[in-house]
């Protein structure tokens, strides 16, 4: 399930904050008012996980992970490594 985040249309609230994530099925129906405060919210854009390469592949690397590793001689031959 996904994290969604929701901001008041409004502004901020005493009770949640203005501003919450909430976890939700993605075949939920959109949420249209706050649970705790009953306010009309928002969904909002929310920032994302990527994975981060801390180095370029090496050619050991893709041999482990199962990958054929070909060096271009010329145009149109390849050799294995």
């Amino acid at each position: 399930m996904p994290l969604y985040e929701y901001e008041h249309c409004d502004g901020k609230c005493k009770i949640c904050g203005g501003r919450f994530t909430l976890l939700r099925p993605v075949n939920a129906p959109e949420l249209t008012h706050c649970p705790l405060c009953k306010a009309p919210v928002r969904r909002v854009l929310s920032s994302f996980n990527t994975p981060n390469f801390l180095k370029p592949l090496s050619v050991s690397d893709a041999k482990k992970a199962g990958f054929t590793v070909l060096k271009r001689l010329g145009k149109g031959e390849y050799e294995r490594q």
